[in-house]
């Protein structure tokens, strides 16, 4: 069985993850913003700390490597049209990725918005707090260029990335087209599967447990290069 923290799970997506490997008999930790909004799931623990918040990241990777190295990370917590889309999207990730100790696989939610996100890093600004129009598109961009660098760097930890597709779920909304099951299928066998059964190792960009098109930009080691510096001058923090 697996040890698997799963980020913004107390609803859509991340609470589906964490009920359907809690329920399969794995060891899950769910990370929530308060621990108000704990699931009432059969659960090895919990982590709490708004991700729009640099402070309360890093004490959430702290109170994470208290339950020891993860086989599995699943980067999910996300928001879409909200101010402080690229400190959770983006910035967040990154944070946990480079002060938590190295788990085995990390599995980084994108969408297939990040097709449509800018390259243009110098127009950037980490730290905003407002609703910006395609601010979206350029976090889910620069989280599938993180995953990609990630799989790029670190020799005994592999790096996918999901699309779950546009699904009903809060931040979805209602009419969503996608199959909500579908939507968190994918991160859950990533996590758990036997190696061999992942097909690539690593650097995969999945839709629905097939290999999909990503950005050229998210594969580009200079562009992932330039932006984990932007990452590490923004945070303070460096990837390892």
């Amino acid at each position: 069985m697996a040890l698997v923290l799963i980020t913004g799970a107390s609803t859509g997506l991340g609470l589906a993850a964490a009920r359907t490997l809690a329920e399969a008999g794995h060891e899950v930790v769910v990370h929530t913003r308060s621990i108000d909004g704990l699931p009432d799931l059969e659960l090895r623990g919990s982590v709490h700390g708004d991700l729009s918040r640099m402070d309360e990241t890093a004490v959430a990777a702290e109170q994470a490597d208290a339950f020891g190295r993860f086989d599995a990370v699943i980067h999910n917590a996300g928001v879409y049209r909200e101010p402080g889309a690229l400190q959770v999207n983006t910035v967040a990730p990154y944070l946990l990725t480079a002060l938590m100790s190295k788990p085995r696989r990390l599995i980084y939610l994108s969408s297939g918005y990040h097709l449509d996100g800018s390259t243009d890093l110098d127009a950037v600004d980490f730290g905003e707090t407002r609703v910006r129009p395609g601010a979206y598109e350029d976090s889910k961009l620069y989280e599938t260029a993180l995953a990609f660098a990630v799989a790029r760097r670190w020799a005994d930890t592999v790096a996918h990335v999901v699309d779950p597709g546009w699904v009903p779920t809060r931040m979805g909304g209602p009419g969503a087209p996608g199959d909500l099951e579908e939507g968190h299928r994918t991160q859950e066998w990533l996590a758990t599967a036997p190696d061999e059964a992942i097909v690539p190792r690593t650097g995969g960009y999945w839709h629905h447990r097939r290999i999909a098109r990503s950005h050229p930009a998210a594969s580009d080691p200079d562009f992932q290069y330039e932006l984990i510096g932007r990452l590490e001058a923004h945070t303070g923090v460096k990837l390892g």
